[in-house]
This record gives C-alpha cells, structure tokens and sequence, in this order.
C-alpha cells in the first residue's frame, strides 16, 4: 500500500457551517474590507471553540463557498473585481494561514481570486492552507454560469499552470486533498479527473438550498463519494447576511459522507459545529487496494468514453480570452450552446 510517508492514518474533520456576511452593499473596497476582517476574526473564535470541543485531534475544517464576502448580486465584473475580490498572497490569506498555524489545522475554504495573469477577470476559488500556513492547493471553479472561469480563457490558462494546476491534488499527511466547488457537485468529471490523480477526500465549500428531502445536490454527494471511493466533506452556508434575499435561502445541512456512500455526519439549519466526524485514512486506503466488485477505481475503462468526449462540443471554450465581456455574456453563452445543441438533435 502506497502511504505517504508520515501520513495520519485517522483524525476528525469538520464542514463548519458559519453565516456569509455578504458585501454587496458595502460602499466601496475599504467598507468591503472590513466585513471581510470581521468575518475571518469571528471564525477564528469559532475555529478555536469547535477544536476546543471535538478534539484536538481535528485537523481538517472546511469552510462553506464565498465565506468572506457573498456572491455579485448584478454587479458589473469590474466592480466585484475592486470590491470583494482577494489577491493571491493578499492580507486575507495571511490572516487564515495565522489561524491554520495556531491550531496546526488543514484549513478549507472558497473565495473570489484576483491572478495577475489575468488581470480583468476574477476566479472563483478553492484553497487548502497547511498547518504550517503554506496554501498547498489553488483549484479554480470550472464550470459556473455567472462567473469567469479557467475554461474561458482556457489556452492562456493552461499555459500559465498547465493541466495539473486545473486539476490540483495536494498530497499531505491527512491524505490526497481535492477541492470541489458548489454546483461543481453535480459533474461527476470534475471529481473523476481528480481521483485520477489520487485524490482522497473532496474538500466542497457549497452554499446551497437546504431541504429535508433529497436534494440534486445531497444525492451528487453520496454519488461522488461512492464512484470514487472517497471522502466527500460538504461545508454549506448558514445562510447569507447583508443581501437582498432572505438569509436562510442557502442555510443548512452540512454532512461528511464516507467512501462507502453513507452519511456520517450531518446538521441542520443555523450556524454549527455538529457535522464533525472521523476520517479513517487506513481503512479508505485498504479498501481501495481490496479486490472486489466493490472497488470501483480499479474497474474503471476510460478509454471507452475518451473518443466520445474529445469529439463532444458542447459549452465553447475561450469565449473571454481576448475580450473584456459584460454580465449578459454568460447567459448568452448558454443560449447560444442550448441552439447548437437542439439543431444538432442532442437535445
């Protein structure tokens, strides 16, 4: 069995479900700053009460999808670009990987990111920041309606970071991290091209409907937790402050599900500490090197589906490479993809 060296065979990992204080209606960059201050200060006290109360033996927290400031409610790019996004070694970074290295944790969250290879958009993404304060994963959110992603600019993309760097898996002693954004949940290639790459636990920041029933999304986790394998660690929203829709529209159940497909841990609506669970690395890792039907990574064909999505082509690529786009872009896009689609019979 391939173990990384020093790894920890078994810890406990929490989705913290904590309220987004949403910047939309702050006045300019310094007031939307300031609620982003307050928000990292008010989850390093909930950090260290929720360690305080597992365990200490909690070395994973996820945080839930654009914690720090909310998402553009109609805001130009330009303008969410000034306002709420962050740099990519800037002073929010340097005050989680302070949180990090206190309470020696892998910490998880998602925000919107400034790249100075591309200076008039903006990417929503992913982190992992080490206990020793080092952010060891950078994944960028892929596929999203209302926001710029790497496959819209994407031969610039992976010239700059190459296809490892749109796919990132960080190896560490808590096992392979990969990253999952929101509605990313619901295609199952992101996390496929992930696992290919050996990824373990799928670290998804959501802010998301909560619902008694089984929702798209509560069922894409117990799936992508199931095909590959792996752990899947869903960190929602505890609902959205300082924002035109009603704040407990994306609040609630966060839950760990295991390789298995069963749910270990799960809350409900409101800010919360209670889906915390264990993460038995040893016993993932023996049951992916376990002959069996069950094993479903070792079972995969990829070359039976590799011609048919290499002649698919669906949602263009680069469509903001070289032009600077307005908010219409995107459902443009989509409209002009779903015509393709319905003449070509697809659809």
């Amino acid at each position: 069995m391939a173990d990384i060296p020093n790894s920890i065979a078994s810890y406990r990992a929490l989705a913290l479900q904590a309220t987004c204080h949403a910047v939309n209606q702050a006045r300019d960059r310094h007031s939307a700053q300031e609620i982003i201050h307050n928000t990292i200060n008010r989850l390093a006290q909930q950090i260290a009460a929720s360690i305080a109360f597992i365990g200490f033996d909690c070395r994973l927290i996820v945080l839930p999808e654009y914690f720090l400031t909310g998402f553009p409610m109609g805001e130009s790019l330009a303008v969410w670009r000034e306002k709420a996004c962050i740099e990519m070694h800037g002073a929010e970074y340097e005050a989680l990987s302070k949180i990090a290295q206190k309470h020696q944790i892998f910490l998880a969250g998602n925000a919107y990111e400034l790249d100075p290879n591309f200076p008039h958009l903006y990417f929503q993404t992913c982190f992992v920041i080490d206990p020793s304060g080092t952010i060891v994963l950078r994944y960028r959110r892929l596929n999203s309606l209302f926001a710029p992603t790497p496959h819209d600019v994407w031969d610039q993309y992976l010239d700059c970071y190459g296809l490892e760097g749109v796919f990132p898996v960080a190896k560490t002693a808590i096992g392979n991290l990969a990253a999952l954004a929101s509605e990313e949940i619901l295609y199952p290639e992101v996390a496929r091209c992930l696992a290919m790459r050996g990824a373990e636990i799928f670290l998804h920041s959501t802010s998301e409907v909560y619902n008694k029933n089984l929702t798209p999304k509560d069922a894409a986790k117990i799936s992508r937790a199931v095909e590959n394998m792996a752990y899947v660690v869903s960190s929602n929203t505890a609902g959205l402050a300082n924002s035109t829709i009603p704040i407990s529209s994306v609040d609630g159940g966060s839950k760990i599900v295991d390789y298995r497909g069963i749910v270990l841990a799960e809350t409900g609506a409101g800010e919360s500490m209670a889906a915390f669970t264990e993460i038995d690395l040893a016993a993932l890792r023996r049951d992916r090197h376990r002959p069996g039907l069950n094993n479903l990574l070792s079972r995969q064909r990829f070359e039976i589906y590799a011609q048919s999505y290499s002649e698919a082509q669906f949602y263009p690529a680069n469509t903001m490479l070289n032009q600077e786009v307005d908010r219409k872009h995107f459902i443009q896009t989509q409209q002009q993809t779903i015509e393709r689609l319905s003449q070509l019979g697809v659809i």
